[in-house]
């Protein structure tokens, strides 16, 4: 398995938890912010996350979304609104919020912040 090789800053958002993660887009990294994540939310407890993506390289597959949800089911991602923004742009992400929808996770993807914040914004006041 490769190492994971991130960078991830976290800070509090009117709406929840907000992070920001640079570095290598690998399956594993993915992974590994996503725990890094769920760890913090163990700490601060938020009803939404802002996550702000800017992961590069090559895509994660289909298959590789799929087993991150798959990973992350039963925990605190499934207690929050989740707008996971890619202002680089989608880059297959899609797969992510429809594996996450289907496993009852309340999350969208968004390119662009204010969207994703004007979402996380209705039904949290």
């Amino acid at each position: 398995m490769a190492q994971a090789s991130f960078q991830i800053v976290f800070s509090t958002h009117p709406f929840g938890l907000k992070a920001r993660v640079r570095g290598e887009a690998t399956f594993e990294s993915t992974v590994a912010y996503w725990y890094a994540i769920v760890a913090e939310l163990d700490k601060r407890p938020s009803a939404g996350l802002l996550l702000i993506d800017e992961m590069t390289g090559a895509p994660l597959s289909e298959e590789h979304w799929r087993q991150l949800v798959e990973m992350m089911k039963g925990g605190p991602l499934e207690r929050l609104r989740i707008a996971h923004v890619k202002p680089m742009g989608l880059e297959r992400i899609e797969y992510c919020e429809i594996f996450a929808l289907e496993a009852g996770m309340h999350a969208r993807v968004f390119t662009d912040e204010a969207e994703a914040v004007l979402w996380l914004r209705h039904g949290l006041s």
